[in-house]
């Protein structure tokens, strides 16, 4: 097989939750326990640093790894899910793992991938965890797919684990309530290893409590540890003071993430920093240099990306209430005479909520990503319209994209997102005008 025919056989053969839904979704972790042992328990072979939680596990994954880069060492980073290139989940100092090298793995272990009949997560993190034991790398860092108790990746056992937030996301999975989905997010919290947890909620706050003394681990809420001033934003960067209001020492940034909400992100990046700087002796520079070079280190897509100007185009993967009240704040402060949404989402998530939020007054594009759990968008737009809102509907994201472009004026404002496979179909679609 070629890369191409072996990515579809990935795809098409192994149960795959963006294409399946809950059907791929296994709440045990067997076939993960059977692969490591094929593997000869490859995550004992680098240090891993374990990130969780509802929304910016992504962007704090790459923040450190973007600083332990810097810091001179070989880092390795598994997330999910890709937008352009299955590749994107796992890298290496910012490079992709070689098509040669994904074909390699499938050809050599198709027999136990046949046998097992894993998800296509479960196979991923063996593949990765498979591929970063081979290249040797000094360290890994290791986001969590979904939830964390039951996780595939939550075989490893980390320098420090780090939740970055809890929200009402995948509620048919993790539980109803943000005290139940904690339970599920604390099960990466291990024997004696420090947990960082981003943001205060008095209803999962005592779960973590509980299981940090439950493990004997060190629990740190970096929102009580550390506080933020933005000093401005200009350009590709925004500069931000974050203060260590136990030891008094502050630090002057300029992240190269234009996100508002990266500065909620940042918070448990040095909650983290305070097990990370002793442990691999990661100088000051490092750290200054590694949070102005996340894109570039990392090659991180998708997040506040500014597509082209007049008219401005603006996409982001914020895909659910928490995350999309995030870039709805920052719409706020863009100039512009009109707003166009292309929006999508899928049929997972709670409609009514998130289309109540939604900026009033916007002319809306309701469109579906090219994947089965996509919300229809003829549905979508038709429960949008009893909320009031003017729109179309598009059975895909390049049309609706096109009309937005079409009906935009100069000084408009195009945004896109809603879901991840929203972001990913505009993307692979300005790749193939390139």
């Amino acid at each position: 097989m070629d890369y191409k025919q072996t990515i579809q056989y990935l795809f098409s053969q192994l149960p795959m939750y963006q294409r399946d839904g809950k059907a791929a979704y296994k709440a045990n972790l067997n076939n993960t326990l059977a692969l490591d042992k094929h593997f000869d328990y490859p995550h004992r072979n680098f240090q891993a640093i374990h990130v969780a939680g509802t929304n910016g596990k992504g962007s704090v994954s790459h923040m450190i790894a973007s600083i332990l880069q810097e810091a001179g060492l070989k880092t390795g980073l598994y997330t999910s899910p890709h937008l352009l290139d299955f590749r994107e989940r796992i890298k290496i100092n910012g490079q992709m793992i070689s098509e040669e090298d994904v074909v390699d793995f499938v050809t050599k272990n198709k027999d136990i991938i046949d046998e097992l009949g894993p998800s296509f997560f479960e196979m991923t993190v063996a593949m990765a965890f498979n591929y970063f034991k081979e290249q040797m790398v000094d360290v890994a860092v290791i986001e969590v797919g979904m939830g964390g108790r039951l996780d595939s990746t939550n075989i490893i056992n980390p320098v420090v684990s780090i939740i970055t937030n809890i929200g009402l996301d995948h509620t048919s999975f993790l539980g109803k309530s943000l005290s139940e989905i904690a339970q599920e997010k604390a099960g990466i919290i291990k024997e004696e290893v420090p947990v960082i947890i981003g943001e205060l909620n008095e209803d999962t706050e005592p779960v973590f409590r509980k299981k940090a003394e439950e493990k004997e681990s060190f629990i740190c809420f970096s929102e009580r540890r550390f506080s933020i001033r933005d000093l401005k934003s200009a350009g590709s960067f925004q500069e931000i003071a974050i203060r260590n209001e136990q030891s008094g020492t502050t630090y002057t940034v300029s992240l190269d993430l234009i996100g508002h909400y990266q500065k909620r992100n940042i918070i448990p990046v040095f909650g983290a920093l305070q097990v990370l700087i002793p442990y691999f002796n990661i100088p000051k520079h490092a750290i200054i240099s590694g949070l102005s070079k996340v894109i570039i280190n990392t090659k991180l897509l998708g997040r506040w990306f500014v597509v082209q100007d007049n008219p401005k185009v603006i996409c982001d993967t914020g895909h659910n209430k928490e995350g999309l009240n995030y870039v709805f704040e920052q719409l706020k402060n863009e100039q512009y005479l009109n707003l166009h949404i292309v929006f999508g989402t899928v049929d997972d998530k709670d409609v009514d909520s998130i289309l109540r939020i939604l900026p009033q007054g916007a002319q809306y594009y309701f469109t579906q990503a090219e994947i089965p759990r996509a919300y229809n968008s003829e549905k979508l737009a038709k429960v949008a319209a009893k909320l009031g809102f003017q729109n179309t509907f598009f059975s895909n994201v390049p049309d609706a994209f096109l009309a937005a472009k079409i009906k935009a004026k100069p000084n408009d404002l195009i945004f896109v997102g809603g879901s991840t496979f929203v972001v990913a179909d505009l993307l692979k679609y300005l790749q193939e005008l390139e």
